[in-house]
Parts: structure tokens; C-alpha cells; sequence
């Protein structure tokens, strides 16, 4: 593949110092976790951004968290059509075979794609109307949390919105039938959560306020 270049200089420097320090410390975790397999005990869906860190918001450790991100932290309703589907795929797996005991969904603030899906819906983004549009036609499954929108300003609807593409998400969960069933079961448990980038906060989704409240 003569398109693909070598790593970058300064990720070789990480790696040979992740490997001299961090993994050499604890080299029998690491031994036990590649022969053990992964045995975690949450599924964390969160957003692409680079600044949500999941890991470490919640201290985990390597094996504790099964996480899958992509773009504003959104599941899809339950479609099985044969085609590729890659979060469905992740929520499959995690829930079927590694049997996690929570499912999480955490949104954040200032997320681009929230912005993306408020403009589009908006009127004010015409490139993600367009059918070629990845970015676009995955916002789309936020639309019914844009409808939900309070009248306001746009600061206030926007950080609105980033909440609702946690709820949308958790009622899109809710159609999948072995999600429902280990729930129905008492094997899984769902929450949503949001977090600031900015100031560090964490709100969890709390079903008897219908509301967000700091953890």
C-alpha cells in the first residue's frame, strides 16, 4: 500500500516511553488481560471528539471499559437490513457476548457535530443535506431531539440539543430486542450522561426529574 506513510516521529517517541515505563510497571496486567481475554464491566458509547476522555473522567483501567465512539455519541434505531453497521455491530457484541452490566451513553459539551445537526436542522448547513453527505445523514438520527427543542436562544438550544443526543440515543436502544431482553432480564442496566469540557462536570440522566442533575 504505497499510500500509507510511517508513524509520525513523535508518536514513536510515546509509544518506546509508554513501553519503557507504564507497560514494563505493569507488565503481568497486561500478560493477564492478553490471556484472560476482556472481561469489562460497562460499555461506554461516547463521541469522536478528542477531548472526551473517557478513561480518564472515570480513572479506568485497561479491561474495565468496552468503548465505541463515533460522531455526538449516537445509536441508530435497531435496523437489520444486512447492511454495515458499526455501532449496532459494537452494541451487539458487547451486550450479547461480553454481557456487560452498564451501558452508558455520554454526551459533552461543545460537541461539533451537535452543532452540525443544530445548523442542518436550522436551515443553515445546505453540504449536510446533501445524500453524499456522511456527516449529514448520521445527524439525521438526531432530528427528533432537534423537534424536542425549547424556544430560546441558540446558546441555550444548542447545549439542549447535546443532552438530547443522549436521550435519543438511549430510546434508540431501547428497539434493539437483546438490549431489551437483558434489561428485561436484570443484566443490564442504561444511563446517560453529559459532561463539560470546560469546567470538568459530570450530570447523569435522572428518570424521575426527566432532567439532567451534577453528579
Amino acid at each position: 500500500m504505497k499510500f500509507a506513510k510511517p508513524l509520525p516521529d513523535y508518536l514513536v517517541k510515546r509509544y518506546h516511553g509508554w513501553k519503557a515505563t507504564s507497560f514494563t510497571d505493569n507488565r503481568s496486567w497486561y500478560r493477564h488481560l492478553a490471556e484472560m481475554g476482556q472481561h469489562p464491566r460497562a460499555m461506554v458509547v461516547s463521541c469522536c471528539d478528542s477531548r472526551v476522555h473517557v478513561t480518564s473522567i472515570f480513572g479506568a483501567d485497561q479491561g474495565e471499559f468496552f468503548i465505541h465512539r463515533n460522531i455526538a455519541n449516537l445509536i441508530p434505531q435497531y435496523t437489520p437490513d444486512g447492511d454495515h453497521h458499526g455501532t449496532s455491530a459494537a452494541i451487539e457484541y458487547a451486550v450479547s457476548t461480553l454481557k456487560v452490566a452498564h451501558l452508558i451513553v455520554l454526551g459533552h459539551s461543545n460537541c461539533g457535530g451537535v452543532q452540525g445537526c443544530y445548523d442542518m436542522c436550522s436551515g443553515h448547513a445546505p453540504e449536510l443535506e446533501k445524500s453524499t453527505s456522511f456527516v449529514g445523514r448520521w445527524m439525521d438520527i438526531l432530528r427528533p431531539g432537534f423537534d424536542r427543542l425549547n424556544k430560546g436562544d441558540d446558546a441555550a438550544r444548542l447545549r439542549q440539543l447535546e443532552k438530547e443526543s443522549v436521550l435519543v440515543s438511549l430510546e434508540n436502544l431501547m428497539t434493539f430486542p437483546f438490549v431489551q431482553a437483558a434489561i428485561d432480564d436484570g443484566m443490564l442496566s442504561l444511563h446517560g450522561m453529559w459532561t463539560d469540557i470546560g469546567e470538568g462536570g459530570l450530570e447523569t440522566y435522572d428518570p424521575l426529574s426527566d432532567g439532567f442533575v451534577q453528579v
